[in-house]
């Protein structure tokens, strides 16, 4: 294999990897407040949406992706995505939970695997694209600098 294409490979791995933390995250405080709260599907979801999406990117700028660029700018392109995929997640699962009387963990799981899946396109490919492994934990890596 290509040493570009192991190192894909890799960023996918860390992906995958920061995601399932996430996913824990985001499980863990839907549960709760499926639980405990008494409230329905939406509220619930998207509590632990924010929570998981704010862990994911943080790691995954960092670690995955290794970008140096502008955090509010990459947060802003974030917002983006979610601006379109929170409504469009939240609506199907609201109606799949309330309406079709679907389990909502596997709702919630559903909407987990589709939003790894387009969130990860989505940042290799526009948010990162220009800054892939720019930060100082790619310069230690390569050999540059001490980083920070």
């Amino acid at each position: 294999m290509k040493s570009s294409g192991k190192k894909e490979l890799l960023r996918s791995l860390k992906f995958l990897a920061f995601s399932v933390s996430a996913g824990v995250i985001e499980i863990a405080a839907f549960t709760l407040l499926n639980e405990l709260s008494g409230w329905s599907y939406w509220p619930c979801y998207l509590i632990a949406l924010g929570l998981s999406v704010l862990w994911n990117f943080t790691l995954n700028r960092r670690y995955t992706f290794q970008s140096a660029n502008n955090i509010p700018a990459a947060m802003v392109k974030v917002a983006a995505f979610y601006c379109v995929f929170t409504p469009v997640s939240t609506v199907m699962g609201n109606y799949l939970a309330e309406e079709l009387f679907w389990n909502e963990y596997l709702v919630t799981v559903l909407n987990m695997v589709a939003n790894f899946v387009l969130e990860f396109l989505y940042d290799r490919f526009f948010v990162f694209r220009d800054s892939l492994d720019t930060n100082s934990v790619a310069k230690r890596k390569d050999g540059f600098g001490k980083g920070n």
